[in-house]
Parts: structure tokens; sequence; C-alpha cells
């Protein structure tokens, strides 16, 4: 009976590494994700400054204020045409969670809208 008195600790000493990882997997899962939906807002607010004709950095101001991303982090690239306007933006998400931040390296998310200009 002695020899078993520390089986569950042993055993919860071994997984608890990988649970520990398994956390901080998914803890940045969630900021990829949060980001992602960020970036769909600063997008939409850009293309909507650029198709009533605002400048490429009020389109930039637009879709920080609305988004709340690291202004270092993010590109936007307006392109317009006789009767629309196509907003790209691209943001380096990073990946700085505990563990895994080191393994996996900054995320790319990349989102374009074309919206028709209105007059």
């Amino acid at each position: 009976m002695n020899r078993r008195r520390g089986q569950a600790t042993v055993e919860l000493a071994l997984l608890l590494p990988f649970i520990a990882m398994l956390v901080a997997a998914a803890l940045q899962v969630g900021a990829v994700g949060r980001d992602a939906v960020r970036v769909g807002h600063a997008t939409r607010a850009a293309a909507r400054a650029a198709s009533i004709g605002e400048s490429d950095g009020e389109v930039r101001r637009v879709a920080l204020a609305s988004s709340g991303l690291a202004p270092d982090r993010l590109t936007i690239a307006t392109s317009r045409s006789a009767t629309s306007v196509t907003v790209t933006v691209i943001y380096r998400c990073p990946t700085d969670v505990v563990l895994v931040g080191g393994l996996v390296g900054d995320v790319e998310l990349r989102e374009q809208l074309v919206l028709a200009l209105e007059r």
C-alpha cells in the first residue's frame, strides 16, 4: 500500500508540462482569433472611408481607430479605379504567449475588400 501513495503525484508531475502547453496554445489561438476579427473591422472601416474619398492617411487613421491594432504591425494598401476602391489590410499578429510564441512566430493576417465609390 505504501508504494502507491505517490503514484498520482508522479503522474501529475509527468502530465503538467503537456497540460501547460495545451493551455498556452489555446490562449494563443484565441489571441490570433481576436486579432483576425479586429483586422476585419479595420478593413471594413478603411474601405468605407476610402469609398467616400478620404485620403490614404485618413483611411489609415480610421482603420486604427476602429480596430485597436498595433500601428507598427499594420499595413494598409488602397487602390482606386473609376468605379470602386480596393483596400487590403495586412497585420502581423504577434505570438507572444509563453511556451508557444517562440515555436510559432508571428502570424500574418490579410483581408481585402472592394467597395463601390460613393459620389
